[in-house]
């Protein structure tokens, strides 16, 4: 069901940005499957599933060092983050998935931008690297003018650096911008960019979005393109 605290200017909206994991795609069990391997080869017991999706979502070295915990060690954690991406490199698409619906949505918000003007760009915190690489292999790639991952800037999300390049590159000003994705990094990152948000309650991180309230709230793809069904296309 859709939830608007605050109504978009569906007509104006010129570039929708998604986040990638818990947003187009569910890939907790790769990604679980990569940090429990880390953590054997390190003599660590493994973690299930529902912690290691938790830890998601403000890129690669912050998920690992949130799975070994506490104390903190620098050169193992570094050592661990190369580990980490050499394994979930080579098992990145063994069980990562559109979610349902997801395409059939993409389809319509493609269909729907006004005079063909409306593009659509991936950006995550994941590396950028297996980022494109889940998008090309998942066959999400011709949807997407452009995905950025977490070491394509200096920051990451919620800093709003790599919207608002997105933005530029997309000949839209932050007013005419929707950033969706499915936790609070998501909405402040709209925030902090000047944009608009929409929060996706079937991902990763539904809890985080109670702390940072976007403007629409949807807990299905397929109420994505209804977002936007008022641009009159």
């Amino acid at each position: 069901m859709l939830r608007i605290n605050r109504p978009l200017p569906a007509e104006k909206i010129r570039l929708l940005i998604f986040d990638l994991d818990g947003t187009l795609v569910d890939s907790k069990v790769d990604l679980a499957n990569a940090i429990n391997a880390m953590l054997r080869h390190y003599g660590r017991p493994e973690l299930p599933l529902e912690r290691i999706a938790s830890y998601i979502g403000d890129g690669a070295p912050k998920l690992v060092s949130r799975a070994l915990g506490e104390p903190r060690d620098e050169q193992l954690d570094s050592e661990a983050v190369q580990y980490f991406m050499a394994y979930y490199r080579e098992h990145k698409l063994d069980n990562t998935y559109v979610y349902p619906g997801m395409k059939a949505a993409l389809d319509r918000l493609s269909a729907n931008g006004h005079g063909g003007a409306r593009k659509m760009a991936v950006l995550t915190n994941k590396p950028v690297n297996a980022s494109r690489g889940i998008v090309e292999g998942l066959g999400l790639g011709p949807y997407f003018f452009q995905v950025y991952g977490g070491n394509s800037f200096p920051l990451r999300k919620p800093d709003p650096f790599g919207a608002l390049q997105l933005a530029r590159e997309a000949g839209a000003a932050p007013d005419e911008t929707v950033v969706l994705g499915d936790s609070q990094n998501d909405v402040l990152t709209a925030r902090n960019a000047g944009m608009w948000s929409v929060g996706l309650t079937y991902g990763f991180s539904p809890q985080t979005l109670a702390a940072a309230v976007p403007d629409v709230s949807a807990d299905r793809p397929d109420e994505i393109p209804l977002i936007f069904a008022k641009s009159g296309n």
